[in-house]
């Protein structure tokens, strides 16, 4: 029976629904007047996604497709013999794709199971007839993807199949009402179909996907989304962007990414970011600019010229002087969202931001500067366009944060248009000019402070007091996940867990469990746990098997299955069965779509009341990497292209889980963890500017205006130097800099400091993160215990460090205790 947390969140999902949707194209025949008969095609149908693979997955007690939602509605389908002549040509498809990814596993001499991590089957090409009688139709397009793989620019994945193009556009031609709709986790081509009278991005959307789009096409909803990334024709983006390498990837383009590079050079994509229509229409007014202090407030008056209600979604952004400092053409720094709007009603809004927000970081001067000029601010049409507002003039040159570079140099210039190829920089003359002057903003000087901000101060004392009378090996268990030595491969796919059936991980309590468990929950669409589990007549709860990823499942040898039946809980007469049901929500790139934080948090509460309920601690979320490449597999589960876009959701989601006492979220991959293929190996190199502008801004944010509890280091290297175990990235960068007051952890990690084949950098390791300010290598194993062991022998690893870390960790699980008990 479904339970009343369920129904409630479940309901503040589907009512939000239209906000995480982007209408791309319209005719003006959508919504419908209601419901009737209706054809649907397309592998999204039946097979709707609601969200990637991976640790994104979460175990939900039902999930709406498409088809499923249609019904609900009221609408006769029109097309079932197409959808079961579909579903025969799929399986097939299917089982010639397991058989693929077996011959590959032979081949490399490994088992399917592990060669099957984050592979996904593109869609298959197929003759069927588009004739469903009827007027209405409906083609929904699917793709997923995930952890572990990235993304290819072939038919079925990035691009769409001949078969694709062949039926949408005879929808196209055949139905007077049509509309395209994409269920999918990042961008696809839709060159050969951008005319399509009528476009939706669905995105994916968790438990309820398939009755919003319902409730959107009925008009109960109404689509308000923006893009968050850039939707072009493959050869259109840069080729300059390397990408995929097990070893080194140059981020040659620094940062020209995303937008910022097709707007610069005036290239036109098939829908910008920024872009997205409603079923009404706006219009956006500037009103006013002001600074007090070293915020800026812009008010803009917005109003709705169409026949019905809706919200629209206001972004500002700023075109930096030309000098010494190249800048992209426009750079976003602000965005609002509207209240609902009624027909002919008009709505006033107050866009805010730090001036620091528009600053560039200056590699000589080891700072970041806002440059001597006139800084433009412009409104982002969602059509697509600039249009100019006002004038913030620095008179003097404002160093806003004097701090160090710790990256080193690269052996590449970064990329910078040439002048010729620039866009024109807009006439801004006439425009409401304000002055920033030196006296707002006070120069932050990081480096000054002698220690860092310390983690969970009120609690620090007493931490250090445990952590300096353990012997050793229980500071080292202290510094590592509390590991279970059955877990094997099932630990990486984030199964360590053991106080909560199917939780990532865990903390060590101490030799008598004298220390409150810090219990982790992967992420970043709900809490990802096992189904059910049985508490025996203790109280102790035991998992009933273990949660492999579902795409991994149908290549589980049979000693596998075998295997994991041995080391299953056996059911006990006394046994009471419980389940584990989470919601799973939107993916984050449609979270970030809504352009409305209020919901994010909304959202980041649903779990975080779920969290409580099933006692996990510690969410392993949000993730907010930025969306560097469309071939990246992860990149539904990151919010956008943009860091402040990045920032301000994760922020707003560590709020919402957090206003529950004795939780806390995650942030992560922290950083420049843009690509799946060679993930642990892969060394991100670029320069100083790119990483702390583009790759570490987004964080900055997320710890000022989230305080999140925790962050995860991320596998990759950055300029030769794995970030879990980078000093200046943890204890200055993050630390001193952003003044992130709380854990550091590694991502999952098992049995360090091993190359694979073709490989010249090795694993992260035990001895080297706990050196480096990270409080936790996770999620444990013996062999990281042997090793911190014997570095601890021969002065590697010193028991200053060890108690350093492991006051930290204590410290947060005693704040988390306190506060459980202070509510209750």
């Amino acid at each position: 029976m479904t339970e009343e947390y369920e129904k409630r969140h479940n309901r503040i999902i589907r009512s939000s629904g239209g906000e995480f949707t982007v209408l791309l194209r319209k005719d003006g025949h959508f919504p419908l007047a209601g419901p009737g008969k209706i054809a649907l095609y397309g592998s999204g149908v039946r097979h709707t996604v609601k969200g990637g693979t991976g640790s994104g997955e979460v175990n939900s007690r039902f999930f709406v497709n498409v088809e499923e939602g249609f019904k609900e509605s009221g609408f006769e389908i029109t097309t079932g013999a197409w959808l079961d002549r579909y579903d025969d040509i799929r399986k097939k498809a299917k089982k010639a794709f397991k058989k693929e990814v077996a011959r590959n596993a032979h081949r490399k001499h490994t088992l399917a199971i592990l060669a099957s991590f984050g592979r996904y089957m593109h869609e298959p090409e197929y003759d069927l007839p588009i004739d469903a009688e009827g007027d209405t139709a409906i083609y929904v397009l699917s793709r997923i993807s995930g952890e572990g793989a990235d993304r290819k620019p072939v038919p079925g994945d990035i691009l769409l199949t001949e078969t694709e193009k062949r039926d949408i556009l005879e929808c196209n031609r055949r139905y007077e009402n049509f509309m395209l709709v994409i269920n999918t986790g990042g961008v696809v081509d839709l060159k050969d179909v951008k005319d399509v009278k009528n476009i939706l991005i669905l995105s994916q959307l968790g438990v309820e996907t398939g009755n919003i789009l319902a409730d959107i096409v009925l008009g109960r909803s109404d689509p308000s989304g923006r893009l968050t990334a850039s939707w072009a024709s493959w050869e259109d983006y840069p080729s300059m962007i390397e990408f995929g390498g097990i070893n080194d990837t140059r981020y040659k383009e620094g940062i020209f990414t995303g937008y910022r590079y097709f707007d610069s050079l005036g290239k036109e994509v098939l829908f910008p970011f920024g872009y997205g229509l409603s079923y009404t229409e706006f219009d956006t007014g500037f009103e006013d600019i002001s600074i007090e202090g070293n915020i800026v407030r812009v008010k803009v008056t917005v109003t709705n010229k169409g026949e019905r209600s809706g919200r629209e979604t206001v972004l500002l952004y700023v075109t930096k002087p030309e000098g010494r400092l190249p800048s992209p053409a426009h750079e976003l720094v602000s965005f609002a969202k509207s209240p609902l709007i009624e027909a002919g009603d008009k709505a006033s809004l107050e866009l805010t931001f730090k001036a620091e927000y528009m600053d560039s970081y200056d590699e000589k001067k080891e700072s970041y500067v806002l440059c001597k000029g006139d800084y433009l601010i412009s409104i982002g049409e969602g059509k697509g366009g600039f249009v100019p507002a006002a004038v913030i003039r620095v008179d003097e040159e404002i160093e806003t944060s004097h701090v160090r570079n710790v990256f080193g140099k690269t052996d590449f210039a970064d990329y910078y248009p040439e002048d010729n190829d620039r866009r024109a920089r807009p006439d801004f003359g006439g425009l409401k000019t304000v002055i920033l002057g030196k006296d707002k903003i006070k120069t932050a000087k990081p480096y000054d402070k002698t220690e860092s901000d310390g983690v969970a101060d009120d609690y620090l004392m007493r931490a250090y007091k445990v952590a300096t009378s353990m012997s050793d090996d229980e500071l080292i268990y202290m510094n590592i996940g509390a590991f279970n030595p059955w877990a094997g491969l099932t630990g990486m796919v984030g199964n360590s867990g053991f106080s909560v059936p199917g939780a990532a991980g865990q903390t060590y309590t101490g030799k008598d469990n004298s220390i409150p468990v810090l219990v982790m929950a992967d992420g970043p669409a709900g809490l990802r746990l096992n189904r059910e589990y049985a508490l025996d007549k203790k109280g102790v709860p035991h998992g009933l098997g273990y949660s492999i990823p579902e795409t991994m499942t149908p290549f589980m040898p049979k000693i596998g299955n075998i295997v994991l039946a041995l080391r299953s809980y056996k059911i006990r007469p006394s046994d009471v069965i419980k389940t584990q049901f989470a919601t799973a929500i939107p993916i984050g790139t449609a979270i970030a779509q809504s352009f409305d934080v209020d919901l994010a948090e909304k959202l980041g509460d649903i779990v975080g009341y779920e969290m409580e309920h099933f006692g996990i601690q510690l969410w392993l979320a949000p993730a907010l990497n930025i969306q560097r490449s469309i071939r990246c597999g992860r990149n539904f589960e990151y919010f956008s292209e943009d860091p402040v876009v990045s920032g301000l959701f994760a922020g707003a989601i560590c709020r919402g889980v957090q206003k529950h006492k004795g939780c806390g979220a995650v942030i992560k991959h922290f950083a420049a963890n843009n690509q799946e293929t060679g993930r642990i190996h892969s060394n991100s190199i670029a320069s100083e500017r790119t990483f702390r502008e583009i790759y570490l801004r987004g964080f900055d944010i997320a710890v000022d205006t989230g305080k999140p509890a925790a962050t995860m280091t991320s596998y990759n290297l950055m300029n030769g130097k794995h970030s879990g175990e980078h000093l200046d990235l943890i204890e200055g960068i993050l630390r001193k800099e952003f003044h992130f007051d709380g854990i550091v952890m590694t991502d999952w990690l098992i049995d360090g400091n091993k190359r694979e084949k073709g490989s010249i950098h090795p694993i992260s390791n035990a001895p080297e993160v706990i050196m480096s300010g990270s409080n936790l290598f996770m999620p444990g194993h013996k062999n990281d215990v042997r090793k911190v062991r014997k570095a601890l022998a021969s002065g590697l690893v010193t028991r200053e460090m060890l108690e350093k870390n492991a006051a930290g960790t204590i410290a947060l699980a005693l704040k988390f205790e306190a506060e459980k008990k202070r509510e209750v």
